[in-house]
């Protein structure tokens, strides 16, 4: 397998010792340009010299998404607006965006992230991406497209959207990798074949980027049947630099993260306290070479746990496992915590089920209870009164098995729920409606 850049193969002890260094550099310029973090600094009685080694940043506070959003917009930002090369910002669901920053150095990090993370999926200077990301402040588009020209790879910066003219594209220029989120390829492809044209056979692609959204290996095996491909999953968001943290390689054994960059910890999300490794908690990181927007322990809300075992590929970084889910996006429903990425992998594991599906969350009298609007890939199931019987029943011994809940089926048709050109809606939460 191709390895990008000699950093990916540092020994442990290489590595400790340039995280350390650059992380030492990282707590000085904070604690010298950002306010919000001397302050913090100071209520934890702590200062830049008093981090002696690696271990020790267990010692320094926090930074969330509402850091950002109360220092909006450029409060957080360790440098000043003359050296700043690029703005990025995420919609969110509530409050203010959280708005990031690049500088000229922070740019040629990323590019140089994303060339890491595209070469493991296989991607080459061979290859025609199309990057199927929407353009704009979203940063996922503008990432990958520069990374991808790194490597040499050529690039059809088609956004989102406009599903028939994309594999109009995919079929004129013959593009062998796709960017996009697993949901809105899966969509491609469905839309593919109802065009008469056949993914696997009229087409050309040979690998799939996917990220943006959570996804299962479920998801993972119904890209690869729709389109034939090889699909790997990276890792990243805006306030850390976008994606380039991590990504997975040709040996599908989690997503390595680019540890020179970045200082990963998992973390008991109730105590906040550093779990042992092996554990599964919530991601925290720390970038340690970013210049405008250098956050300190960024809790990620991200659920995942570290793997710290050599690779096949040869690679010498840890490796993160598939989210999955959020603690903030965690449902309880009856006392039973349910993450939608497990409803997920049971819907898409089941013979006769499609790949689009919603999650309604809804109050029955004072409980929580959960409906779920599932397509049927044949319309004539739906004519079988014994078939359906059996599906509903399969899906509800398979949920309760593994989730420990009942819930609400409701089979309808295929193509029946609506479709996204971006991160799939999974869940409606309906709990304070009047119903």
């Amino acid at each position: 397998m191709k390895i990008w850049s000699e950093k990916e193969t540092l020994s442990r002890e290489e590595l400790r010792k340039l995280q350390f260094e650059r992380l030492s550099n990282t707590l000085a310029l904070v604690y010298e340009n950002v306010p919000h973090y001397q302050r913090k600094f100071k209520e934890a009685g702590i200062k830049p010299e008093d981090i002696r080694c690696l271990d020790d940043i267990r010692h320094l506070p926090f930074t969330t998404k509402e850091d950002l959003r109360e220092t909006y917009p450029f409060g957080l930002f360790a440098k000043p607006k003359n050296k700043i090369v690029r703005y990025h910002a995420s919609s969110g669901t509530t409050g203010k965006p959280t708005v990031v920053g690049y500088t000229q150095n922070d740019m040629q990090v990323w590019t140089e992230l994303i060339a890491r993370i595209v070469t493991m999926g296989g991607v080459t200077d061979a290859d025609t991406a199309q990057i199927s990301f929407g353009f704009g402040l979203f940063t996922g588009a503008f990432g990958l497209q520069q990374g991808l020209e790194k490597v040499g790879a050529g690039v059809i910066p088609m956004s989102s959207g406009n599903t028939q003219k994309q594999i109009m594209i995919m079929q004129d220029f013959q593009t062998t990798a796709l960017v996009a989120t697993p949901s809105y390829a899966l969509h491609i492809a469905e839309v593919a074949y109802e065009m008469g044209i056949d993914p696997k056979k009229d087409l050309f692609l040979k690998y799939g980027l996917f990220g943006g959204e959570g996804s299962t290996e479920e998801m993972r095996s119904k890209l690869n049947e729709a389109w034939g491909i090889f699909s790997t999953e990276n890792y990243g968001m805006s306030e850390l630099i976008g994606p380039g943290v991590s990504g997975e390689c040709l040996a599908l054994k989690g997503m390595h993260i680019c540890e020179d960059h970045f200082i990963a910890e998992i973390i008991d999300p109730e105590t906040l306290e550093v779990l042992p490794e092996g554990s599964t908690g919530e991601l925290v990181i720390t970038p340690i070479t970013k210049e405008a927007l250098p956050l300190i322990r960024y809790r990620t809300k991200d659920i995942t746990r570290l793997d710290f075992t050599p690779c096949d590929c040869g690679r010498t970084s840890a490796r993160m496992a598939k989210i999955t889910g959020r603690t903030d996006d965690m449902l309880i429903i009856g006392g039973v915590n349910v993450f939608p990425s497990q409803i997920e992998g049971v819907l898409l594991g089941i013979q006769g089920i499609g790949s689009n599906y919603q999650i309604r969350v809804l109050k029955k009298g004072y409980l929580d209870h959960i409906e779920i609007d599932v397509e049927v890939k044949d319309h004539n199931l739906l004519d079988s009164v014994t078939l359906l019987e059996r599906l509903y029943k399969e899906i509800e011994v398979k949920l309760h098995t593994i989730l420990g809940i009942h819930a609400g089926i409701h089979l309808v048709e295929p193509k029946s729920l609506a479709r996204s050109e971006g991160k799939a809606k999974r869940v409606i939460d309906l709990r304070s409606e009047k119903l």
